[in-house]
């Protein structure tokens, strides 16, 4: 079996990293100058006891791959960028066996499944990073990460229970879990404050804006009768698996949004994250305004390019009025 990584930056560069370190046939599909990098020197994966180069096979486009049966592809990337690679993979020669998404929110495996039989979701608890083309970070250990797995939309098959041993033996935490998506819709609440780490300054009025739109998507996923795992059962699984540190001199300077836009992104998963809570809420007749508001800002974000992390929260908030009146 082949684990082909196509989007390795900062979480699936580290997947396939800590894969190809424990002996598994590992391949990467990246693009532009990170490819490049990584074809001419090896991916660099650093962690807070050390560092490695490893020499993994890289591509830029998943053909070049000769892509088969015997083929578990990890989609990686943001979700604006799944449907051209899912794309890319279906007009393969065989296609691979299995496709599995270790994605923030909800859509990739729906957009998956309308190409291949087999689909595995992956809840994806991973604090890494990826700012330099060529490398990228873990930050924590000896735990990896947590990268609980389910057959999409829900149960488990061999192909759930191989990867999940994989995964285990692979520096993470993995279990094989037939209710998956119950997981991903918990991590979904927990990412819709991703575009106020990265726009905003920490601060009161950022955390309240948090609160706030995680509570528009509780009551969004109610109101569509979508089982979500309770804080109680994120926190038992979480327990101290997860220890993150500094990597070098380098302390992480924010989640996966936060890197998108340090990195100049054009498009940010914004529209995935809370623009998933504003089209429930459209559906099912529940208010949104403040996950709308933060949708439109994440698109603002990539217009006016600031530096993350640098606007003030109390700023937009005034800005914003009454909520409830947009």
């Amino acid at each position: 079996m082949r684990f082909v990584i196509y989007g390795a930056g900062a979480v699936g560069g580290v997947i396939g990293g800590r894969l190809f370190e424990h002996g598994h046939d590992v391949a990467l599909v990246a693009r532009g100058e990170h490819a490049r990098a990584l074809q001419r020197h090896g991916l660099r994966l650093e962690w807070p006891a050390g560092q490695a180069t490893l020499p993994i096979p890289t591509v830029e486009d998943p053909h070049d791959l000769r892509l088969g049966p015997d083929d578990v592809v990890i989609l990686a990337m943001k979700t604006q960028d799944s449907e051209a690679a899912l794309d890319a993979l279906a007009s393969s020669a065989h296609g691979p066996a299995v496709v599995a998404c270790a994605q923030n929110g909800v859509e990739n495996e729906r957009l998956a499944l309308r190409r291949f039989a087999d689909v595995q979701a992956i809840c994806v608890m991973c604090p890494a990073t990826h700012l330099e083309p060529g490398v990228v970070q873990a930050s924590s250990t000896p735990v990896t990460g947590i990268l609980d797995v389910g057959r999409y939309p829900s149960g488990v098959d061999v192909a759930t229970t191989t990867l999940a041993a994989a995964l285990g033996g692979s520096t993470f935490v993995s279990e094989a879990r037939p209710d998956i998506m119950r997981w991903k819709y918990s991590k979904l609440l927990m990412n819709l404050g991703n575009v106020v780490q990265a726009a905003f300054t920490p601060s009161s009025a950022a955390t309240e804006l948090s609160r706030q739109a995680r509570h528009e998507g509780r009551a969004c996923l109610e109101a569509a009768g979508i089982d979500v795992a309770s804080a109680a059962e994120d926190r038992e699984r979480r327990a101290d698996l997860l220890t993150p540190r500094p990597v070098g001199e380098r302390e992480r300077g924010g989640g996966s949004t936060w890197q998108s836009l340090a990195r100049g992104a054009t498009r940010l998963e914004t529209d995935f994250l809370n623009g998933e809570i504003v089209l429930l809420g459209r559906r099912h007749g529940v208010a949104t305004p403040i996950n709308q508001a933060l949708q439109e800002l994440g698109h603002q974000l990539t217009r006016d390019r600031p530096e993350p992390g640098s606007a003030d929260a109390e700023v937009f908030v005034a800005a914003l009025g009454d909520p409830a009146a947009r």
